[in-house]
């Protein structure tokens, strides 16, 4: 990878950082003195606005490999600033690398209630007991994990005997 395409690399995470991950410590000065003291700030500024748009499509979208393949092409096509072949290959490495943390971070922003974590379930069957009655009782159990969003997660267990399983059916 060039020097061109490493700075490009280090906008794209950049950017990323400050849009999706909350990074405070980013900023467009940071960026442009970092990776483009060269660049005038109006040029730099309307590179950071394409390179924002084009990762927010492509966040939007929660584009897998094929879909980013596309829509780079698309837009290595328009007649108005075409995207070059360097910079979609950055894009698509880019992509590669960080489309999980970018997705995650936009599904928690957009959660405001606790989530099911992880949900299980079995049926028992009794199978000894002092009193007849009860062998052989079907009971069904289900243990549900639940994260709040302070990161914390309750673990709620359910049990229910073969009647109120079949109240619950009904």
């Amino acid at each position: 990878m060039d020097d061109q395409s490493k700075s490009f690399y280090g906008l794209l995470n950049g950017i990323s950082r400050q849009d999706y991950l909350n990074d405070g410590s980013i900023t467009d000065d940071f960026l442009k003195n970092e990776l483009y003291p060269d660049v005038f700030s109006e040029e730099f500024s309307g590179l950071r606005r394409r390179s924002s748009s084009l990762l927010k499509k492509m966040a939007n979208a929660d584009m897998d490999v094929d879909q980013l393949e596309a829509f780079l092409t698309a837009e290595s096509r328009r007649r108005d600033h075409p995207l070059s072949d360097t910079d979609a290959k950055v894009y698509t490495k880019f992509w590669k690398s960080n489309k999980t943390k970018i997705h995650d971070s936009l599904v928690a922003k957009t959660q405001w209630n606790n989530s099911l974590k992880s949900l299980s379930w079995r049926i028992d069957l009794k199978q000894q007991s002092r009193n007849t009655e009860q062998i052989n009782q079907v009971t069904a159990i289900v243990e549900m994990q639940i994260e709040n969003k302070e990161s914390s997660s309750d673990q709620v267990e359910v049990k229910h005997r073969q009647f109120q399983l079949l109240e619950v059916m009904m």
